[in-house]
């Protein structure tokens, strides 16, 4: 990745997604309390954020698409702080070296909005017809929330939303508490272990809930009678799902996981950390739906526990969301893995050239298709060359010794050489490097 400045003078973390994020600090804890207006969209709010100097800091970036009203730091007022172009820029009362720590506190309100860059779908906070989502990857953090929006930086999170009384709120952390006040309640939940600030949710709709028993409780939150025709197929195999890809990937790296089903149709479902969101058009017996809730529940390990590092290795998400989607098919009796290769590998061999290698797709074609594939693909390479035992155990110590963590796939290449006690660089480097599509090994 560029080497690019940060706070005292910089235009982001990554240059897939400038403008956003700053290498020079990292948030380390957000403790957030919201208050939302459903008829009106209006989000009032006060962020705690526990910043850590990696660079010498006299003043702090923050990415905020709403307007600030008070800031104080480490409890003193701050007069110095604008609100401009989706970012909060703040004066420090005294410089802080690299290492220490600052605490912020902001308040700020709002209509928020999906948050619009060039090349991209809009992300962010999105009312639906009735209620909220939060989709926010890759740069729709900020439409919310104060926060440090790149990949490589991970918090903790405490969450208090108050809202209207009937509606149901889910975040991406452990549900505290739910507390009824007049015609509002207070929902508070924590997210203890470290995620990017993209894969924070809120999801507010009139949902109601159903447990599912599993490695880890499952909850499906969606409309009443949401358990209509396709649900025993896709979101009713989930324990399934989860007890496949616990033997496959390792423990499942949360305490618990929540399908929310919007009423709203939406064209792609979308992962954050312990929770995936989905319309209700992805209810459905049709793989092409069932695979995609494979797909976002495989992303609780690839993705979210284990995250790459910069956004020019999302294969390192992708491919392997994918990959659980065949590994799925081949343990429910659909068509295996190796079909799956073959098919995929047909189709990608009969167009052109993919516009870059895999490690570095650009900003314009890291979400197309063939990324997703590519990386199935090799992954489906690594595991003929080394056999079954040896590729599962490299998925495995893979996700335990990087869990919760940014990750490269320069790291990959290197555990996977390690797992077995050989160099797999030629093996996996045309696939990697080259724009040309590979042989499929058989």
């Amino acid at each position: 990745m560029k080497s690019l400045k940060g706070a005292n003078g910089g235009r982001g973390a990554d240059p897939y997604v400038p403008g956003h994020g700053d290498l020079s600090y990292e948030v380390l804890h957000h403790d957030l309390t919201l208050t939302y207006a459903l008829t009106s969209n209006r989000l009032e709010g006060e962020a705690v954020l526990t910043c850590r100097a990696v660079g010498r800091l006299t003043q702090l970036r923050l990415d905020l698409a709403l307007k600030a009203s008070k800031v104080t730091v480490s409890g003193h007022p701050v007069t110095r702080f604008r609100s401009s172009g989706g970012q909060l820029l703040v004066t420090l009362p005294e410089p802080v070296e690299p290492g220490s720590r600052v605490t912020v506190r902001v308040r700020y309100a709002g209509n928020p909005a999906p948050l619009r860059l060039p090349g991209f779908d809009p992300a962010g906070w999105e009312e639906l017809e009735d209620g909220v989502i939060v989709a926010s990857q890759p740069h729709g953090a900020s439409s919310w929330m104060p926060c440090n929006n790149r990949p490589s930086s991970r918090s903790t999170y405490d969450l208090t939303f108050t809202t209207a009384a009937d509606y149901h709120v889910e975040f991406s952390g452990e549900p505290v508490s739910s507390r009824r006040h007049g015609a509002s309640r207070t929902w508070v939940f924590r997210q203890e272990h470290p995620i990017p600030a993209y894969l924070a949710t809120v999801q507010v709709g009139p949902y109601a809930v159903t447990e599912q028993e599993g490695p880890v409780p499952i909850r499906v939150v969606g409309p009443a009678g949401v358990r209509g025709a396709g649900f025993a197929a896709s979101f009713g195999r989930q324990p399934e799902m989860m007890s496949c890809f616990v033997e496959a990937f390792g423990p499942y790296p949360y305490p618990s996981y929540t399908a929310v089903i919007t009423e709203d149709e939406l064209e792609i479902p979308l992962e954050s950390a312990s929770l995936s969101t989905f319309g209700r058009n992805f209810v459905s017996d049709d793989w092409e739906n069932v695979r995609l809730v494979a797909h976002e529940l495989a992303h609780q390990w690839f993705g979210n526990a284990v995250t790459a590092e910069r956004w020019s290795d999302i294969w390192l998400h992708e491919g392997f969301a994918c990959y659980a989607e065949w590994l799925w098919s081949e343990a429910s009796g659909g068509r295996t893995a190796q079909e799956w290769a073959e098919h995929h590998h047909g189709l990608l061999a009969e167009g052109e050239d993919q516009p870059a290698p895999l490690t570095g797709p650009t900003a314009a074609h890291m979400f197309d298709d063939w990324v997703y594939k590519r990386g199935a693909l090799t992954l489906h390479a690594l595991r003929v060359e080394v056999g079954d035992d040896l590729f599962f155990e490299c998925l495995r110590t893979w996700v335990a010794a990087h869990q919760h963590a940014s990750v490269t796939t320069a790291q990959l290449l290197a555990h996977c050489a390690e797992v077995a006690g050989r160099d797999l660089a030629p093996v996996l480097r045309p696939w990697l490097d080259s724009p040309r599509l590979p042989d499929l090994p058989s």
